[in-house]
């Protein structure tokens, strides 16, 4: 099927999601949104499909976040309006969350505003050299959307994340590095090598443990030691019958390289 705003395309088991909007600097307009609500639901239930890479056409821009032309084009229902975005694109990143493969971002740009909440959202970032983040929604008069203050709390401490909020600061490559935004930093004319490389990786691995690992770290934080405990005890005891499991234990005995199926 193919996407108004969004090219996206299975290699080898890794499905590649390019935001296709370059003159936008791959801004999401509503159709972005409705597109990449389409794409999760659709990886939710494609089992052939076991990583899956976020990425930006272009070298300029990752993504610029929402469509602000499209926002101040009419003030009077620009409220509607994103309500209907926000709709699409949180359904969007729940089911990215939810979903048992990983799902890596290559920032190949400019990350601001929605389009740092979907760096944050990603399972795993790297960027490039001459990437860049903000916030920028406050710039605007907004506060941010796309689970940016559910994540980036997370991943950057509240100070931090305030910090980006409220002052716009834009961090360069290494300073996300640094702040734990992003994975790894690599010349731009690496970037989609090395993210091959590892998506390659994860499409041969243990997909349903890897969903297990997803399931358990994003409960972690509301939940009491206890009860996260009781979490990792039944989510282990059940993957433990799992085909590949059964097969990897089998193979670790006989020590044999395991071989995994995603099931």
């Amino acid at each position: 099927m193919n996407y108004e705003t969004i090219h996206y395309e299975v290699r080898d088991s890794v499905a590649w999601i390019t935001l296709n909007r370059p003159a936008a600097f791959n801004a999401l307009s509503l159709q972005s949104m409705k597109d990449l609500f389409h794409i999760a639901n659709r990886l939710g239930s494609d089992k052939s499909v076991r990583a899956a890479v976020l990425t930006g056409s272009g070298s300029k821009a990752f993504c610029a976040g929402g469509d602000v032309a499209a926002f101040a084009a009419d003030p009077t229902t620009v409220d509607v309006l994103i309500k209907e975005m926000t709709t699409y694109l949180h359904a969007a990143i729940s089911r990215f969350a939810w979903m048992n493969m990983p799902l890596v971002a290559a920032v190949n740009g400019v990350a601001a505003g929605a389009g740092l909440s979907l760096v944050a959202a990603c399972d795993l970032a790297i960027c490039a050299d001459h990437a860049r983040f903000t916030s920028a929604y406050t710039q605007i008069g907004l506060s941010p959307d796309g689970s940016g203050t559910y994540y980036l709390t997370r991943l950057l401490g509240t100070r931090r994340a305030m910090e980006m909020f409220l002052t716009n600061r834009t961090l360069n490559a290494t300073e996300a590095l640094d702040w734990g935004l992003v994975n790894r930093v690599v010349p731009a004319d690496r970037l989609m090598a090395e993210v091959s490389e590892l998506a390659a990786q994860f499409a041969q691995g243990p997909t349903l443990a890897y969903g297990g690992v997803k399931k358990l770290l994003l409960s972690s934080p509301t939940e009491t030691l206890e009860s996260q405990l009781e979490r990792e005890a039944r989510q282990v005891a059940e993957l433990s019958q799992t085909q590949d499991s059964r097969d990897a234990m089998r193979d670790f005995v006989d020590k044999r390289k395991p071989s995994f199926h995603g099931r």
